[in-house]
């Protein structure tokens, strides 16, 4: 699909999206690497979120961004989430997604700090949004429920270190990955 970036090698491409036009999005972190951002192996000055066209076309569209994790698209595509797993700054950030597939208007959409210092386990990880676009965020001892507006509805308490999430079935089963468990809701 894709090669690389500017003929470097990308850091340990995380988690993915595709979107309805074939547009394929995903984080690209450094959690392959050994020493993460200090490994002699990086090549790529940041960790990004990068959107590969169709046509194979490759473009980096966040580049500031310290881990970019998780990676979510809202049910109309008009709106793409990136998780960062980063303790001095978990959060959900959301951007606006233009005609071209590119994305603008960065801004806060969750904030996990609060639940990550009260002593929830793990930071902002994989995620998927419902048909009423709300996300559900792994981290902080579970999957957390926000609301399309950015605010916590509740969590699915794990208790372990919860990555990822999945719908299955008619998409009236959340399975979620947390610590050596398969769990399903």
């Amino acid at each position: 699909i894709t090669n690389g970036y500017e003929s470097k090698h990308f850091n340990s491409p995380n988690d993915v999206i595709f979107a309805k036009n074939g547009n394929l999005y995903f984080t690209d972190p450094p959690y392959g690497l050994q020493g993460l951002n200090d490994s002699p192996l990086k090549e790529l000055k940041f960790n990004g979120v990068y959107l590969v066209k169709p046509s194979g076309d490759t473009t980096a569209i966040i580049q500031d961004l310290t881990l970019p994790n998780g990676i979510a698209l809202s049910p109309d595509e008009k709106t793409l989430y990136a998780a960062v797993s980063d303790p001095k700054s978990p959060k959900v950030w959301a951007y606006d997604v233009q005609a071209d597939g590119t994305v603008a208007n960065k801004r806060v959409f969750f904030d996990a700090a609060p639940l990550v210092a009260a002593g929830g386990i793990g930071l902002p990880d994989g995620m998927k949004v419902d048909e009423h676009g709300n996300a559900w965020v792994t981290g902080a001892s579970g999957v957390m429920v926000i609301s399309p507006a950015g605010k916590r509805l509740g969590s699915v308490i794990t208790g372990q270190q919860t990555g990822n999430c999945a719908w299955g079935d008619d998409g009236s089963t959340l399975y979620i990955g947390a610590d050596h468990f398969i769990c399903r809701v």
